[in-house]
């Protein structure tokens, strides 16, 4: 019998691999882009001569485009095939990007960012079903782990960069540099993405559709998200008035985090393919401990920089767990179940960050890990909630 072709590779042939790495490079692109403005409000605020709120609201307005557009979009393009969806979203991203740094003005870019964030909003609800489509069922963990791996390297690499380069050579230069960035992934795509990518018929449909547990992977998707961002947004006044660390530790403890991010990903991904469930509890466990102790122990530098890390392992592994599950469960299309999941991210932040910013007002930033521990230990909840459909069958045919 031939040995393997030497166009194949672990997860399957060369021009697949290629495409999914190059749906990797355009997550960070997107979620850099997104998120760009946050180091660079000085220069941007300066060079267009408008206030750091109104620079703010370049992410702001960013986000809720994406968390209103979502779902209506994606399934208006529900029959348009994927391969030039992908390469006109990409192109959409690349002209977008390239038309914020050439903005004289405000109005200008936050148009320009608005038709990125379209697009952004469309990406998100297909990326996970094309790129599992392209492989086979029990690695599709291990698939999503690597485009969210992408989307993780932004705000831990991506942003730090574009900020580095902003105040070197001008923001603008930073968004050239990011548009730069989505061509070449444009191009790759060009050259790999199959003109079907979805060969597998699992990354179309739900693999076990159940609209009753799709329901409670949403409700973990709110809860775990609005409990990690109580804390997450409101890190600064964690660390310096309970912890009582200085200002300048934020930077490193959030490229830490990153870090530990990155490695969380690659597990969660290697675990959601022996155990959906577990993947999706165990960190949601871990992150409800984390910030008990942060509750706790918080006023502890040690404790407190070591929770933050952690949090990065937590919602590392929980990210490609929690698409594998909404690819299980999907009750229709597996690209409206995830596009509805991102929806319910978005209103996670939303929820987090509010709370998150109630009780630092009425309670004190001591208590905003409570918050976040509240939160997370309902998500845990949900997510045992969210039985296996294998094992309930079994215990119903057994004696």
């Amino acid at each position: 019998m031939p040995g393997p072709s030497s166009s194949t590779s672990a997860f399957g042939d060369r021009r697949s691999t290629a495409a999914l790495i190059a749906l990797a490079v355009a997550a960070f692109c997107y979620v850099t882009v997104e998120t760009a403005p946050v180091g660079l409000l000085g220069e941007v605020a300066a060079d267009l001569d408008v206030s750091l709120s109104q620079v703010g609201l370049l992410v702001t307005g960013y986000s809720v485009t994406v968390a209103v557009v979502t779902l209506p979009l994606v399934k208006l393009v529900a029959r348009v095939p994927r391969r030039p969806l992908l390469l006109t979203l990409m192109a959409v991203m690349v002209v977008a990007t390239a038309a914020s740094a050439a903005a004289t003005e405000y109005g200008m870019l936050f148009a320009a960012r608005v038709a990125t964030a379209l697009a952004q909003a469309v990406f998100w609800g297909v990326v996970g079903p094309v790129a599992a489509g392209m492989f086979p069922a029990h690695v599709r963990g291990r698939v999503l782990a690597v485009v969210y791996t992408g989307g993780s390297i932004g705000p831990m690499l991506g942003v730090p960069a574009a900020t580095w380069l902003g105040q070197r050579a001008g923001w603008q230069a930073a968004f050239l540099a990011l548009a730069a960035t989505g061509l070449v992934a444009l191009a790759v795509l060009f050259a790999a993405l199959p003109a079907k990518p979805t060969r597998n018929e699992h990354a179309g449909r739900g693999t076990v559709p159940d609209a009753k547990r799709f329901a409670l992977v949403l409700a973990t998707t709110v809860l775990s998200v609005a409990g990690f961002f109580a804390v997450y947004t409101y890190t600064s006044e964690v660390i310096t008035a309970v912890a009582g660390m200085a200002p300048a530790m934020l930077g490193p403890l959030l490229l830490v985090r990153g870090i530990a991010d990155f490695g969380g990903i690659a597990a969660g991904g290697v675990l959601s393919d022996r155990s959906q469930r577990l993947a999706v509890v165990l960190p949601l466990v871990l992150l409800t401990g984390i910030f008990t102790a942060m509750w706790v122990f918080g006023a502890s530098p040690l404790v407190t920089g070591g929770a933050i890390v952690l949090t990065g392992v937590s919602m590392g592994m929980f990210s490609p767990a929690l698409q594998n599950r909404v690819m299980e469960f999907a009750p229709g299309s597996t690209d409206t179940a995830s596009a509805a999941n991102s929806v319910a991210f978005n209103v996670g932040i939303a929820l987090g960050s509010s709370l998150g910013g109630l009780t630092l007002a009425h309670a004190g930033a001591g208590a905003v890990a409570l918050t976040g521990a509240v939160f997370a230990a309902a998500a845990v909840a949900t997510g045992l909630a969210t039985t296996e459909p294998a094992r309930e069958r079994a215990a119903v045919g057994s004696p």
